[in-house]
């Protein structure tokens, strides 16, 4: 387009030339510029000498009369953004511009000023904005425009007054300016909202009504354009979805593939809104178009719901194999977020990108599945274990070093945090063995970061011991004691080692309290004097249980702890063995009063993906003998426990207890709460008291037992640390977790912090949970581990005002930040 006649001034010198540097002095400038060779440099003075001077010395060249000079200017004002206090400078020296007959000062200037000015200002020119909007040369009215679309995401209210302007723009005979009229028109209409009156959109009727043209294309446009209206209601949605609906069956691809790209586009924001549409989708699963079909299974994997998981995985399966990498990749992360959708369905998820990850596919889609299945392991807690495993099976035989090194230092950051790192040791040892330079290395580094976090004190030493004793790596074959060493067997019972140790140690502590004359310690401890015969288990090991013993004459505690006694027990009854390794035994509940027929106690089992109620029953009365005795567990007040199993007990004679159990599915790794109330059923026989024989025929009965509850504190192991601080420290505080919460009025503090370490069913550590008489305020550190192994850290500081009123700041620090986050809905909804 040419550039528009430009009126001269009379009393301009035409051959005058201009230097923009004319009257700047130079020894001023350098002197100026010394503040960037200061070894201390202040950056506010640098920036001033850069950017404010600079500011101040070109707005003295609004005198200059040159228009390429001045366009300068207008460019070099834009760029800086002078503050509010440096713009009132410039603001006249533009506003006068802006009423110059030169047209591109005025242009210019309109494009500055709405770039700098603010919604005070900008009121004040509205009227000359409108003027140039219609202006009669196309270059002041596209710089009005464009300056309009840029103001309207800071001052929407001002420009949506100009819409008569912009309508009569639209209409000018210079396309330039119609092209910006329309875009401005056009982000006006978008900027517009539902009228908060009527409830109504504008334009929407008519798109609406586009729905029922005879073209197909504008019915789908009419469509499309419903679907990204802003803050689109599932209402509005409604009509747009049936007739996309109804193109998904179409006989023409390129309506099917418009139609299920929307659609995919709308499962974004609205998936509800699609459901609807999934069967037709699923018909597409098996389109000749693979686009078509790749749209239609990142769609479903969007919309569908947890019970559809399963089904869709087994389509996927057989469609996997006929698209490109770059479809799966859509394929793999529409899968990702459908498993941190539903992080139960987790196994049969991980299961599936564990399957594809060791089939044939080029860098990037093995790189989206890693990517992937990394995501889940971090996110779903007991994803960890089974997803570092598949991670550790695909380096077997993976032939991209990048990939190897990727996976072996994440190994080295999450597999020692797992309750098993053992596991993972021998698919690393084999890349050192089997790799390349650059995998041996990362999988060296992995074993070290495996040595230096894993808790065990014995492989450390033991390591430490060969290194010392191998020396230099040439250890002779013929040197007796490093032999015997490596390869000698020990022939000692290692109960004898340890008694002679404690021996030993014994008699150098009685020489150092007692001062005795002769020095036992004077010879090293002698191996060869510990007697090589197995000694039988100690007396004080094999007495009856009796009155407990206190003080320093107490039997040391037995070798086997009750959780020790409680797993073997539950592992050694079929229908119990397969829920895996216990995570927590609760302390007796009692269902009974003191002094009635029968008591009945229950004990809590928590396993990752079960409970387990060990019922404890006794009969009191010798005159019957109960046979076939189950409790009735109810859990229609626990809707996340489903019974699997019950075990009930043949025969219970008189005051000879014994076990019935009753088994119930819960989600995985979800600590899942509910009451219970039971009822103990049986079949009763009288016993004759002479004979103690009980009679042939029984009968049924059933005795109403005390209701009881799995809350929050069953799935957190009181498990204490030695060190607080240095335990918090070392913990990562990306973790950490910080609210504050009211706990209502309290007699004491004590009475509150007894409250909360109840509800957590934690460790109080270093004697916190005692308060201090007349405090006012206290802070109590809690310990343990959260189901899935997940160690745990809460630091609780309480406060109590003159009303009783106390206020509770609860920390939370742990191995993963889900947890800490559970930690914080447990006191929330308790």
């Amino acid at each position: 387009m040419a550039q528009p006649l430009v009126k001269k001034d009379d009393d301009r010198d035409e051959e005058a030339d201009y230097s923009p540097f004319l009257g700047i002095e130079k020894g001023a400038v350098l002197q100026e510029a010394r503040v960037f060779n200061d070894p201390q440099l202040d950056a506010r003075r640098c920036s001033q000498v850069e950017a404010t001077e600079v500011f101040f010395a070109v707005t003295k060249l609004f005198q200059s009369r040159d228009i390429g000079l001045r366009r300068m200017v207008y460019l070099m004002i834009k760029e800086i953004s002078p503050s509010a206090d440096e713009v009132i400078i410039v603001t006249s020296s533009l506003m006068k511009d802006m009423n110059s007959r030169t047209d591109m000062y005025r242009a210019n200037a309109i494009r500055v000023l709405c770039r700098i000015t603010d919604g005070t200002l900008l009121t004040q020119i509205e009227r000359y904005l409108k003027q140039a909007i219609v202006d009669k040369n196309p270059v002041v009215a596209s710089a009005a425009l464009v300056s309009g679309i840029h103001l309207l995401q800071t001052n929407p209210e001002i420009v949506k007054r100009w819409s008569n302007e912009v309508q009569e723009a639209v209409q000018s005979r210079a396309a330039l300016v119609q092209f910006h009229a329309l875009a401005l028109l056009h982000q006006v209409i978008r900027e517009s909202g539902v009228n908060s009156q009527t409830g109504d959109r504008p334009f929407y009727d008519y798109l609406e009504g586009c729905l029922r043209h005879k073209a197909e294309m504008v019915i789908f446009e009419a469509a499309k354009a419903i679907t990204e209206l802003s803050n689109v209601s599932t209402r509005e949605l409604t009509p747009a979805i049936t007739v996309l609906q109804l193109f998904l069956s179409s006989s023409k691809p390129v309506l099917r593939f418009a139609a299920v790209r929307t659609l995919n586009k709308v499962a974004m924001t609205h998936p509800m809104a699609v459901t609807n549409c999934n069967i037709d989708m699923e018909s597409l699963i098996s389109d000749q178009n693979r686009s078509i079909a790749t749209l239609a299974i990142t769609t479903l994997l969007k919309t569908g719901n947890e019970s559809s998981v399963d089904r869709l995985m087994k389509q996927i399966t057989n469609f996997m194999s006929d698209i490109a990498d770059e479809f799966k990749i859509v394929v793999v992360e529409a899968i990702r977020s459908l498993c941190l959708k539903f992080p139960l369905k987790y196994r049969s998820l991980m299961n599936f990108l564990s399957s594809i990850l060791r089939e044939e596919g080029g860098f990037e889609y093995k790189k989206a599945i890693v990517d992937s299945i990394v995501i889940l392991i971090r996110d779903i807690p007991d994803a960890k274990e089974s997803g570092l495993l598949h991670l550790c099976e695909f380096i077997e035989d993976c032939e991209f070093t990048y990939l190897s090194t990727q996976i072996l230092h994440f190994l080295g950051n999450e597999g020692p945090k797992t309750s098993d790192p053992s596991k993972y040791i021998r698919y690393i040892y084999n890349r050192v063995i089997l790799e390349n330079a650059t995998v041996r290395a990362s999988a060296v580094s992995t074993l070290a970061k495996f040595g230096a976090v894993v808790d065990s004190l014995k492989v450390r030493d033991r390591a430490t011991l060969y290194l010392n004793t191998l020396g230099d790596g040439s250890v002779s074959e013929t040197d007796k004691y490093v032999k015997e060493f490596l390869f000698g067997s020990l022939d000692i019972p290692l109960t004898n080692i340890e008694t002679s140790l404690k021996n030993y140690l014994e008699a150098m502590v009685s020489f150092v309290l007692l001062e005795q004359a002769q020095n036992p310690t004077e010879e090293p401890f002698d191996i060869s004097s510990v007697p090589k015969d197995v000694k039988s288990q100690p007396l004080a090991e094999k007495k009856a249980p009796g009155k407990k013993q206190t003080g320093l004459g107490a039997p040391p505690p037995a070798p086997t702890s009750a959780a020790d006694a409680y797993e073997r027990l539950l592992s050694a009854i079929p229908e119990f063995a397969s829920f895996g390794k216990l995570f927590k035994s609760s302390a007796p509940v009692e269902l009974t009063e003191a002094e009635t027929e029968y008591a009945v106690n229950v004990v809590k089992h928590i396993f990752d993906r079960h409970v387990v109620f060990q019922c404890n029953c006794t009969n009191t009365i010798p005159e019957q003998l109960l046979e076939n005795v189950t409790v009735i567990v109810d859990a229609s007040e626990a809707e996340e426990f489903s019974e699997v199993g019950t075990k009930p007990i043949k025969s219970l004679p008189y005051d000879t207890p014994a076990q019935t159990f009753v088994a119930f599915e819960k989600p995985e790794g979800v600590p899942a709460v509910g009451k219970f109330s039971n009822m103990l059923r049986f079949t009763v026989k009288e016993v004759d008291p002479s004979t103690g024989e009980a009679e042939d025929d029984g009968v049924e009965d059933e005795y109403q037992l005390e209701d009881f509850e799995v809350a929050a504190a069953d799935y957190i192991l009181k498990v204490g640390v030695s060190n607080f601080k240095n335990a918090w420290e070392s913990m990562d505080p990306g973790t950490e977790r910080i609210d504050e919460y009211g706990l209502g009025p309290r007699e004491s503090l004590t009475e509150a912090v007894n409250a909360v370490i109840n509800l957590l069913g934690m460790q109080p550590c270093e004697g916190t949970e005692v308060v201090p008489n007349n405090s006012r305020s206290h802070t109590c550190l809690l310990s343990g581990v959260y189901i899935g192994n997940v160690k745990v850290l809460v630091r609780l500081s309480f406060g109590i005002d003159g009303t009783k009123e106390v206020a509770m700041k609860l920390a939370v620090r742990s191995e993963d930040e889900n947890v800490s986050d559970a930690i914080h809905e447990i006191v929330a909804s308790g």
